[in-house]
C-alpha cells in the first residue's frame, strides 16, 4: 500500500482534491489529526496560497471531558472537524483515510507546561518537545489516540514523534549553526535532563555531557586542557580531542544512558499500542521509527522493534544510500508479516524528475521497503505531483 500524506486544510473547501489525490494512484491518504505549527503552501486551494499555522492543533472536535491536565488546542484557520470533513471526502473518492498522528511534538503545550517538557544537561527547556518520562505526557497522548480511534474511525492510525524530540527539531527560526556543535554535539544535547529523567542516569551523566559539548574536563568545567581520559563514573572530552560520537562523548556511561534513554520512548510507545488494539483490535498501527537508539524527533528510537505494530516506516529524506541502510536495519527488526515503509521526500531538494524519483524507489524496495509513504501530496506542485504519479506508476 502506498499513501499521500496531507493536510486536512489541503481537502476542506476544495471539492478537487479528493480526486486529483485519487489520481496520483496511491491507496490511503495519512490524513493529519494531530499537527505542529507551520506555514503550508496551498497551490490548488480556491480560497488560498499560503496558511499560516500559528500553534499545534487537534483537528477533530475537542471534547473537554475527554482530556486531563494537558488539552489540545482548536484551529482558527479551518474547521474544528477539519479531519472528519477531509476523511469523509476522500473515502468518498475511493481512498482509505490513516490518520496521522503527532504526539509529543507540541510547543503550545510545552511552553504552557514548562515542567513536562525536555531539558539537555544544562538545563534549557525545549518548549517544543512534551518529555514522556512523565506520566501527564503518556496520559495525554493516550487520550488523543482514544479520541482519533472513536470519533476519527480511521482505515489505520500513524504515529509520529512517538518519544522525545531532540536538539534539532525545534518550531521557530533556527540560529544555532555558529556554534560548530558537530552531530555528537547534537546527541548529547537532545538526552534529556527533565525532572523525571535526571534522576535515572548515573550520578556523573550531567557533567559528562556539558564537559564534552564545552570541550572541558568535568572536574573544572571553566578550564581547557589537551588529551582525554575516562574513568568509572565518568567520560572527558577536551579540546583536543572532539568526540566523534556520542559513545566516545559518554566512554563508560554509554550502555546505561542508552537503555534509560530508550525507556520513555519504548514505554509510551507500548502504551499507545495496546490502548489501539483494545479501542480498535483491527486497526493497522504505522510507527514512524529509527533502529537508532540515539534518535529524536519525528522518528522515534526503536532498537528493539515492535512486533505488535503492523508497519514500521524510516525517514529517507537524506542520501538514498544511507537511507537504504536505515530501512535494511529496520527491516532486521521485522517479524513475519510485519512491513517496513520508506517515507519518501517528493519536495525540493528532491528534483521534480520521475526518473530520479524511479531510482530511489527502486533503491528502497531493494532495502525492504513494500510501500512508500509520499510526503507531501498537498505541498507539491502541479509538476511534482505528475512525477509522483510517473514513479509510482513505472514501480508497478
Amino acid at each position: 500500500m502506498n499513501l499521500a500524506y496531507l493536510y486536512p486544510w489541503d481537502v476542506v473547501g476544495d471539492p478537487s482534491a479528493p480526486g486529483r489525490l485519487a489520481d496520483l494512484g496511491v491507496q490511503a491518504v495519512a490524513l493529519a489529526a494531530s499537527y505542529h505549527s507551520t506555514r503550508a503552501a496551498t497551490p490548488y486551494h480556491p480560497a488560498h496560497r499560503v496558511l499560516d499555522v500559528p500553534h499545534p492543533a487537534f483537528y477533530l472536535p475537542i471534547r473537554r471531558s475527554s482530556w486531563a491536565r494537558l488539552v489540545p488546542a482548536a484551529p482558527t484557520w479551518t474547521p474544528a472537524d477539519a479531519y472528519l470533513q477531509a476523511r469523509d471526502a476522500l473515502k468518498a473518492a475511493g481512498l482509505q483515510v490513516h490518520a496521522w498522528t503527532v504526539l509529543t511534538h507540541n510547543s503550545h503545550l510545552g511552553t504552557a507546561n514548562p515542567d513536562l517538557v525536555v531539558r539537555n544537561a544544562f538545563g534549557d527547556p525545549y518548549p517544543y518537545a512534551l518529555c514522556p518520562a512523565h506520566e501527564d505526557v503518556i496520559e495525554y497522548c493516550e487520550r488523543m489516540v482514544r479520541e482519533i480511534l472513536e470519533v476519527g474511525e480511521p482505515d489505520g492510525l500513524i504515529l509520529e514523534a512517538c518519544g522525545p524530540m531532540g536538539f534539532g527539531h525545534q518550531s521557530v527560526h533556527e540560529k544555532t549553526s555558529g556554534a560548530d556543535w558537530t552531530p555528537a554535539d547534537v546527541d548529547l544535547l537532545s538526552l534529556c535532563f527533565c525532572t523525571n529523567c535526571a534522576p535515572r542516569y548515573p550520578e556523573a551523566t550531567a557533567a559528562a555531557v556539558r564537559a564534552a559539548i564545552d570541550r572541558t574536563t568535568p572536574e573544572n568545567p571553566a578550564t581547557e586542557t589537551t588529551g582525554t581520559s575516562t574513568t568509572a563514573g565518568e567520560s572527558t572530552t577536551t579540546s583536543s580531542s572532539t568526540p566523534n560520537t556520542i559513545e566516545s562523548a559518554l566512554g563508560s556511561l554509554t550502555d546505561e544512558v542508552r537503555a534509560i534513554r530508550v525507556g520513555p520512548s519504548t514505554t509510551l510507545r507500548q502504551r499507545l499500542v495496546a490502548l489501539t488494539r483494545t479501542i480498535a483490535p483491527n486497526t493497522p498501527i504505522t510507527l514512524h521509527a529509527n533502529p537508532d537508539p540515539w534518535a529524536t524527533g519525528a522518528f522515534a528510537p526503536l532498537p528493539a522493534g515492535e512486533p505488535n505494530a503492523d508497519v514500521l516506516v524510516a525517514n529517507c529524506w537524506g542520501d538514498p544510500a544511507t537511507d537504504a541502510i536505515r530501512l535494511a536495519r529496520l527491516k532486521e527488526l521485522t517479524t513475519p508479516g510485519q512491513r517496513v515503509g520508506a517515507y519518501v521526500l517528493a519536495l525540493p531538494p528532491r528534483p521534480a524528475d520521475p526518473t530520479v524519483l524511479l531510482d530511489h524507489l527502486r533503491t528502497y524496495a531493494k532495502a525492504g521497503a513494500s510501500e512508500f509513504h509520499l510526503y507531501h501530496a498537498g505541498l507539491a506542485s502541479p509538476r511534482r505531483l505528475t512525477t509522483l504519479t510517473q514513479a509510482l506508476h513505472l514501480h508497478t
